[in-house]
């Protein structure tokens, strides 16, 4: 008989990652219930942990060091994870989604894919780096409204530059069945309002009607996505191996009888690595400007377009020269190209001069759904993974 992976059945990190899932962290709502046990762990292990907020003061990121056996501060290893979730509302799901569950070697709760599983390892093999002689510190970053666009951790990476931190690497613990992903799209979104001018709709040439407007940008927008479609650039290693653009929302009007003096819309683009993001809005925007405005104000003076922006990361291109490349690679024993449609906080590392690779447990298809699950086999694989980082950064004797 096979004696079974005790490692695999109970990985010690079991607890944390249940403690995490029990956080309601939807991004609507605050995460400082998390933040804050995670900031009291660090501190009875005697390592401080800063805070920074957003706006609001409702969520906050928590950045903390654990030091090198010599004290250094300077250089190591970021392990990197959002604590964000997205909501469960309209889900059907066969256990509470806040507590987590275990069946069939499967842990189910909301964030155990997406991505506290990683987190609560980092969390709970705390005490193994402590022990280890670590020639590099070890950082951790934990950020909020990943999930809303990557836009907590720019107030915590900014707070870093100012603080004069570095890094020599990043791991963003996504899930990826623990296998490396070198590359990832950037994400652009943003909203735009089109203002008309109501009227009653037997009247019609007394209005300007704003839905009309907003769907010809629209077929515009769809124009720019069906050209990279066709034309490309592209790159083979995505799944979707060119640049995409959609319209994700709509709204508008208050009657059928009424000439709409409103239409907003939402719509995002994400580009390929090595694709410049701005033009591609600038076009849009020249669109509108140059081509619309001056039709809807030969209708209506006050007609006017808004363009908001919403959420910005941008995208990950790692090299495979990079320090940080090369021991996910050699850890993992993974040497395969991947690269994947969905964003993540990676780019925004990569951009302050931290170079990142995605890496964590859980497969992204489980990933937002009811039912979202991390195998107990894949929290293990991640425990390994990890002692093997914390092994690789320690001083051999």
């Amino acid at each position: 008989m096979k004696t079974p992976n005790t490692a695999a059945l109970f990985p010690v990190s079991l607890a944390w990652i249940e403690k995490l899932i029990r956080f309601d962290t939807t991004s609507f709502q605050s995460n400082l219930g998390l933040i804050e046990a995670v900031r009291d762990y660090l501190a009875e292990a005697g390592i401080p942990a800063t805070l920074t907020f957003e706006p609001s003061g409702k969520k906050a990121n928590l950045f903390a060091t654990l030091p090198a056996a010599d004290g250094g501060t300077q250089g190591g290893i970021v392990l990197s994870g959002h604590t964000d979730v997205v909501p469960v509302k309209g889900q059907n799901w066969d256990s509470p989604p806040f507590e987590p569950t275990i069946r069939d070697g499967k842990l189910y709760g909301r964030g155990a894919c997406d991505m506290k599983g990683f987190i609560g390892v980092a969390l709970a093999l705390l005490p193994e780096m402590q022990a280890a002689r670590l020639r590099e510190p070890i950082h951790f970053a934990l950020s909020c409204d990943e999930e809303l666009g990557c836009i907590g951790a720019p107030y915590m990476l900014a707070d870093l530059k100012a603080r004069g931190i570095t890094a020599n690497g990043c791991i963003v613990g996504e899930p990826t069945d623990m296998r490396p992903i070198v590359a990832h799209k950037g994400i652009n979104a943003y909203r735009c309002r089109v203002h008309g001018h109501a009227a009653h709709s037997s009247l019609t040439p007394q209005g300007l009607n704003a839905i009309e407007y907003a769907a010809r940008l629209i077929c515009f927008i769809r124009d720019q996505a069906d050209q990279f479609r066709a034309q490309g650039p592209f790159d083979q290693d995505f799944d979707v191996p060119f640049t995409t653009l959609q319209t994700g929302t709509i709204q508008g009007g208050i009657a059928l009888n009424t000439v709409p003096a409103q239409c907003e819309f939402s719509f995002e683009y994400r580009n390929l690595p090595g694709v410049d993001n701005a033009p591609i809005l600038a076009r849009i925007q020249d669109y509108a400007a140059n081509t619309l405005l001056p039709r809807m104000r030969a209708e209506h003076p006050d007609a006017r377009i808004e363009f908001d922006t919403l959420a910005l990361a941008p995208t990950l291109d790692a090299s495979e020269q990079a320090a940080i490349t090369q021991l996910v690679r050699a850890l993992t024993e993974d040497r395969a190209t991947r690269k994947v449609a969905y964003g993540t906080e990676a780019g925004l590392f990569q951009a302050m001069g931290i170079p990142a690779i995605v890496c964590g447990p859980g497969n992204i298809e489980q990933a937002h759904k009811a039912n979202e699950y991390v195998t107990l086999e894949q929290i293990a694989q991640c425990e390994a993974f990890m002692r093997k980082l914390i092994q690789s950064l320690s001083v051999t004797t």
